[in-house]
């Protein structure tokens, strides 16, 4: 498995502000031979950044010895797939086929996407939508985007997030095998299952192949997010779970938000962790 840092991780990283080269340094500096790269419609990697700056950063990673195999996106928090206004789906909808384009030009292999949501628990804004019209909109939006994957080249990787969809793996295989893609899978973040009172090995187990990407971070029952090792992610179980149906690509530290030493401990907790 790649030991790899999300850009969300460094400093500046959770605003899109941290110059790509800094990002690449200090993922370095804290013993990561890889970093997941993060696009939105504001900052340094954005939906509308061009081929040739797209080419330059991925020249960036190259001269430094870097791996970048991964772009992460927010995006569908503030423009969600599964709205009610169809305008803001379409739009969603292009944002990321935009994204996908420059996951292209950046050489990435696979993007992280966001299928839509129920709830959004930090923005009391946005309204409820009903679990089975948020599903078909989230899978029109898979559907609508797996071309565009498939032409690119680029796996549409579908996270689990607190968004109150997909909450079973059961769910999560059926979804994978109806769309039957190659290209899409699943980006099987770890931590955030812990709320859900979920066992990461068991889906692991269940899913497979369908995982693409692994996204890591820690969870307490009693006190939230936490560090790495500092949790209730039942950290061995897990690691023997991804070697056993052969998991061997990158796992992504995505830890917030920044402090100054951040990075290199999550590096240290994570040589931990792949050394299990």
């Amino acid at each position: 498995m790649i030991k790899t840092l999300s850009y969300w991780s460094v400093k500046n990283g959770s605003g899109g502000a941290q110059p790509i080269d800094l990002a690449l340094d200090e993922a370095k500096a804290a013993g990561f031979p890889a970093l997941e790269l993060a696009i939105a419609e504001k900052g340094v990697l954005t939906v509308t950044t061009d081929q040739a700056t797209c080419k330059k950063y991925r020249k960036l990673a190259d001269d430094r010895g870097m791996i970048v195999q991964t772009l992460a996106s927010g995006m569908s928090w503030g423009c969600c797939p599964s709205h009610p206004d169809a305008a803001i789906r379409k739009r969603a909808i292009q944002l990321h086929a935009d994204a996908l384009q420059r996951a292209a030009w950046l050489g990435c292999e696979a993007m992280l996407f966001v299928p839509g949501a129920v709830r959004v628990p930090w923005d009391a804004s946005f309204k409820p939508v009903r679990y089975d019209q948020a599903m078909t909109w989230a899978r029109e939006a898979i559907d609508a985007l797996t071309p565009v994957a498939e032409k690119l080249g680029v796996d549409l990787c579908v996270e689990n997030v607190w968004n109150g969809l997909l909450t079973s793996p059961l769910e999560w295989r059926d979804l994978i095998d109806d769309v039957s893609s190659s290209h899409v899978g699943m980006y099987f973040d770890v931590g955030n299952f812990l709320a859900y009172h979920q066992y990461p090995p068991h889906w692991i187990e269940i899913l497979g192949k369908r995982i693409k990407r692994i996204h890591i971070k820690d969870y307490s029952m009693t006190k939230g997010f936490v560090d790495l090792l500092a949790g209730d992610v039942p950290w061995a179980e897990t690691i023997a779970a991804l070697k056993r149906v052969g998991y061997n690509k990158t796992i992504v530290a995505e830890m917030m938000p920044y402090d100054d030493t951040l990075c290199a401990r999550t590096s240290k907790a994570l040589d931990k962790i792949l050394s299990m």
